[in-house]
């Protein structure tokens, strides 16, 4: 079997877990209210299943590694659609029903990709959500970190903003990485090392309010300000998911409770949390509880 690198199997495996949990408490919510959320009672379902947000790292992943780090985006685009025709049912977009189904059916990825909305593409948080393992892959070499991050978000989204929005989730995945086994950096001193590398873009102006933000700054004024999801697009998904991981580096079980607190896209927002602590920390730590309930990966990689 191919070895996956620690930190993108840590990456992987907190992105899932921050996802089936977050996916949990969309139906906690209608059916109880912020009550539960504020009393952090644990989701009651036996499984907590994973989303789009982790089929998509799954496969991203495997790229990965039949690419030795490098992704191939014709091959990418054929595994995103084949994971989809397996199990349609994760929670996917209605522009990435469309898309999927349209490249399992054979048209041009690109052609497809490009024509969403109107010709601009789509500008989703999808090709944020699945990024972290890639970050956590390259970490060692930044400039590759946004240039592949570049490369399978153009695959499924082709407006810049989302582009941007997997380029910054990546980046700061591999930051997380870097600062394995040492003192975390400060959140405004992280969030600013992401922005940095970002380009000029919505996002990037999130991420620097992001890094702005005082230090007291509750996670009910975070998501007004920056947007939790709500819009399901890359700019007012990622600022927020990024605050949350870089206030909480240290600490998986806390950062994901943190993130779910600001409500919006709570599997999404909770995945990019997730993926990115859990980088840097694993997911060993997490109440024994968090482990048995979420459903089961499939093997990364086959023997």
């Amino acid at each position: 079997m191919i070895n996956v690198p620690t930190a993108v199997l840590d990456s992987l495996y907190g992105l899932a877990l921050g996802d089936a949990f977050g996916d949990r408490w969309f139906g906690i919510l209608r059916r109880d209210g912020p009550a539960a959320l504020e009393a952090r009672t644990l989701p009651p379902e036996p499984l907590w299943r994973w989303s789009d947000d982790t089929a998509q790292a799954l496969v991203l992943v495997r790229e990965l590694v039949e690419g030795g780090g490098t992704v191939d985006q014709d091959r990418l685009a054929v595994r995103f659609a084949a994971a989809y025709a397996d199990d349609t049912h994760r929670g996917y977009g209605a522009s990435m029903h469309d898309v999927l189904r349209r490249i399992s059916a054979g048209e041009p990825w690109r052609e497809v990709v490009a024509g969403q909305f109107g010709g601009q593409g789509s500008w989703g948080n999808g090709a944020a959500m699945r990024a972290a393992p890639l970050g956590a892959w390259h970490a060692a070499h930044l400039d590759a970190v946004a240039e592949q991050a570049a490369r399978q978000g153009a695959v499924s989204h082709h407006h810049p903003e989302a582009v941007a929005a997997a380029v910054a989730v990546a980046l700061a995945a591999a930051l997380a990485t870097r600062s394995r086994g040492g003192p975390g950096p400060a959140r405004p001193d992280f969030l600013q090392a992401v922005a940095e590398r970002l380009p000029d873009s919505d996002v990037r102006s999130g991420v620097r309010i992001a890094a702005r933000m005082p230090e007291h700054t509750s996670v009910r004024h975070a998501a007004e300000v920056l947007g939790s999801g709500y819009r399901m697009s890359g700019p007012d998904t990622v600022p927020y998911a990024l605050w949350c991981a870089a206030g909480h580096l240290d600490d998986l079980h806390e950062g994901l409770w943190f993130t779910v607190a600001g409500r919006g896209d709570i599997d999404t927002t909770c995945a990019i949390a997730g993926g990115v602590i859990a980088a840097r920390t694993g997911v060993a730590a997490l109440p024994p509880a968090w482990h048995a309930a979420r459903e089961p990966l499939p093997p990364v990689v086959s023997e």
